[in-house]
């Protein structure tokens, strides 16, 4: 169900925030609140990528896939960015799989007024061209990640990402879904949690995790999460 984005509607997503007045004025007639619920698919690798989304909560995540469909995830978007770098890019085709991992609402706009706004320059090119280099930058930390680093300290910098995402300290992730995301069996994924609970930093019941010390889970994890978390707010900030 599509509801239209009043004129003067503030927005939770970092991205449009940022804008002057004038230039987020001119994009609200063309805004629709959309509700994206969880395992949704926004887009497969290689389809056209027809809308933007500004997401103002949850977590949508892009999977690189393999032939026999083993997936790992390559970077993560939350209300600090946007889905639909391609189309600012002029590729306008998903190089990924962009499926919603924690349900949130987001407001979408048609690609070809996303583009007319870019087109004009200002603050808001400035800005889309600024994220799409985070989002590059987020893959290449998200391969060095995958080859260098234990699967215990991925899945701290991952547990990490998704609390400051989601504001909140517990949230439902099956053993299966952690596979998917991070790239590796189940039997791997469920010892590096039982190790993170062994140490006290988590509790993992049913699905549910809560983090018990943050600080020490920061220390358990891969300096992934500084790496990427810097290139963000320096985006916003500039």
């Amino acid at each position: 169900m599509l509801t239209p984005v009043p004129f003067h509607a503030s927005t939770e997503n970092r991205l449009l925030a940022a804008l002057p007045r004038g230039e987020y004025e001119r994009l609200v007639p063309h805004l629709e609140r959309v509700h994206l619920t969880q395992g949704r698919v926004i887009f497969e690798a290689g389809d056209r990528v027809r809308h933007a989304y500004f997401p103002s909560g949850g977590i949508i995540s892009m999977l690189s896939m393999t032939e026999e469909g083993e997936t790992i995830e390559v970077a993560m978007v939350s209300n600090e960015g946007m889905v639909g770098v391609p189309i600012v890019l002029r590729a306008g085709v998903a190089p990924y799989r962009t499926m919603v991992q924690i349900p949130g609402d987001a407001l979408r706009v048609k690609a070809e007024v996303l583009l007319k706004e870019f087109n004009q320059g200002g603050r808001f090119q400035d800005l889309l061209l600024r994220y799409a280099h985070a989002v590059l930058a987020h893959v290449a930390q998200s391969a060095v990640c995958g080859r260098f680093h234990t699967v215990e300290a991925r899945l701290g910098r991952w547990l990490l990402v998704t609390r400051d995402r989601i504001n909140s300290d517990s949230f439902h992730y099956t053993q299966e879904f952690l596979s998917h995301m991070l790239g590796t069996p189940r039997t791997v994924v469920s010892i590096a949690a039982c190790r993170l609970q062994d140490e006290g930093l988590i509790r993992y019941r049913r699905g549910r995790i809560t983090i018990l010390d943050r600080a020490g889970l920061e220390a358990a994890a891969c300096e992934c999460y500084r790496a990427v978390l810097r290139e963000i707010d320096h985006i916003i900030a500039a």
